[in-house]
């Protein structure tokens, strides 16, 4: 790929299925610059489940003339072939990739690191723009453009919700309304957690809210040191609560600063 745009260039890498969260990462590229190039590649590598990715929405027509009326200055939607004209060199997530949602899908972030390395090759952006939505995600790559000293500085953005607080994802449209109503309890559970009075008071909270969730088959509910991705405890500084399961065969995932604890409260 060679981009005619003038430097400096900001990356929103999606798999496509756009909404008002990828809209909400193109509004912050805005701030830096306004040479916008949002990427749509449903990357096979990061697939643990072969029906997730059969089953995954695919939208790329709909999904350009969204990211073009949010601002986008470019929008990529390369082949495999053009991702990996050659046999992708892994890039390995080390420790930190096995844990949480790697336990539950094998070889994903590994997935993810490599065709996020591949996207920063061919585009050379200054910027790249990730939601904290995929908490987990943000956290090992910026480890790895850290490790790898990629020319790249990546930045955060918001996890963006709808009236009810179910955070965004490409997969909601694939819920019913009774699905969508159990969803709606993962995010009353992580408000529950952010009242608690210690850790282990916010645990519980958590897992009981989570536990009484319809439908939902949990992976995981758990508090983290957000640094490190160790198990949080009353001496941690900055906590997040992280939730991932599954609504009959759909995989939702969310998390939320425990504003409430952490040492510095």
């Amino acid at each position: 790929m060679n981009l005619k745009l003038e430097d400096p260039v900001a990356l929103v890498p999606t798999m496509g299925a756009l909404h008002a969260g990828h809209q909400s990462l193109i509004e912050i590229a805005k701030e830096f610059t306004q040479n916008i190039v949002v990427s749509i590649f449903i990357n096979p590598l990061q697939f643990e489940n072969t029906n997730d990715f059969a089953s995954y929405p695919k939208t790329v027509a709909a999904d350009s003339k969204f990211a073009e009326e949010s601002g986008a200055s470019f929008v990529w939607a390369p082949t495999f072939e053009e991702i990996y004209p050659n046999e992708p060199a892994i890039i390995s997530a080390g420790e930190i990739g096995n844990l949480f949602e790697g336990v539950h899908r094998f070889g994903h972030f590994d997935g993810v690191l490599t065709v996020v390395k591949r996207l920063f090759d061919l585009t050379s952006p200054e910027f790249a723009i990730f939601g904290e939505k995929d908490f987990q995600q943000l956290f090992l790559i910026k480890k790895m453009v850290e490790k790898l000293n990629v020319p790249v500085k990546i930045i955060s953005a918001p996890t963006i919700r709808d009236s009810q607080g179910l955070a965004l994802s490409s997969r909601n449209i694939r819920l019913s309304n009774s699905d969508r109503e159990s969803a709606l309890g993962i995010y009353q559970a992580l408000e529950s957690a952010n009242s608690g009075t210690s850790v282990e008071s916010a645990r519980a909270k958590l897992l009981k809210e989570i536990s009484s969730i319809p439908n939902f088959l949990m992976d995981y509910a758990e508090l983290i040191n957000e640094d490190t991705f160790e198990i949080a405890t009353d001496q941690t500084q900055n906590i997040r609560a992280i939730v991932a399961g599954w609504i009959n065969g759909i995989r939702l995932i969310d998390n939320m600063y425990m504003s409430n604890l952490g040492v510095s409260k």
